[in-house]
């Protein structure tokens, strides 16, 4: 019997499918990770951006009751941590699916490099300021992750420090999530040859070179030693209360679609309730019929 086309759908992407196909396990090897690939994922382009409109009903409803939810005994947030190289289009996941959100609910936070004063604290203190209020999802482009990522391959800090930092971010992390914060860490996985072709785009059209950062060539040249330091970071920050998931980036459609999904399934995992309140329904329908 031929199968209906919601069926095919549902078929082609289940979100626990993509979790799963994702996710960061202890015997993880981005070595493994195929950067134009689509895991848990068997549709198309067409099909993929097709389910990435239609489940933004659903994650809509799902922030709202997030954000009714802190009004209540049990406030909880969410945070999303997007990480990837250069041009592995986490600029596109902010327009596609972060974009998607109803924005009094959103508290998004770009990290750059760090100030001056930012340098003379530790550094997970900018990060503390920048997390979600309760009822919110906070998003951050780029992250504390930049304090073993960066600074190891460009050699800014000893390597005791930023090997000692591993513990450091998994002792804060356990700590937000004991404290209400749900949190899911996204790397955009995209390969050299794909980075290498965005950013030619970005010299080729007038339109693009405002997006265009001579130190990208600089930092591309030392492709293999950030290979080696996510690698690491990956696996030793990856825990059941703050999970990695490493999506594949080469196709910008699948990209989003699959940070969605995730999104989604940890929406529906924290399910969230309307809060119950004090209110006499019927005798408050009365005084606006008499207003």
């Amino acid at each position: 019997m031929p199968s209906s086309k919601k069926a095919h759908k549902a078929a082609a992407a289940l979100p626990e499918s993509i979790v799963e196909a994702t996710r960061v396990g202890d015997d993880f090897k981005l070595a493994d990770v195929d950067p134009h690939g689509t895991p848990g994922f068997a549709g198309d382009k067409a099909l993929g951006t097709e389910l990435l409109a239609e489940s933004a009903d659903e994650i809509s409803e799902l922030q709202e009751r997030l954000y009714a939810e802190a009004r209540g005994e049990n406030p909880r947030s969410l945070l999303l941590v997007i990480q990837g190289m250069d041009t592995s289009g986490k600029g596109g996941i902010m327009r596609h699916v972060v974009g998607l959100l109803d924005p009094q609910g959103v508290d998004l936070t770009a990290f750059k490099q760090p100030t001056a004063e930012e340098k003379r604290h530790p550094f997970l203190w900018r990060i503390r300021k920048a997390l979600p209020r309760p009822g919110q999802i906070g998003v951050f482009d780029r992250s504390h992750y930049e304090d073993v990522l960066v600074v190891r391959v460009n050699d800014l800090v000893p390597a005791s420090t930023w090997k000692r930092r591993f513990g450091q971010i998994r002792s804060f992390e356990s700590k937000l999530a004991d404290s209400g914060t749900r949190i899911v860490k996204v790397m955009l996985h995209v390969s050299k040859e794909e980075q290498g072709e965005r950013l030619a785009e970005r010299l080729d059209r007038p339109d693009k070179h405002w997006k265009y950062n001579p130190g990208d060539i600089d930092e591309r040249r030392k492709w293999e030693a950030y290979q080696e330091a996510y690698q690491e970071a990956l696996v030793k920050t990856s825990t059941d209360q703050a999970p990695w998931f490493v999506v594949p980036a080469d196709r910008k459609w699948f990209a989003r679609l699959a940070v969605q999904q995730i999104l989604l399934e940890t929406l529906r995992e924290m399910d969230p309730q309307w809060p119950a309140v004090d209110l006499d329904v019927a005798a408050e329908k009365k005084r606006l019929a008499d207003s």
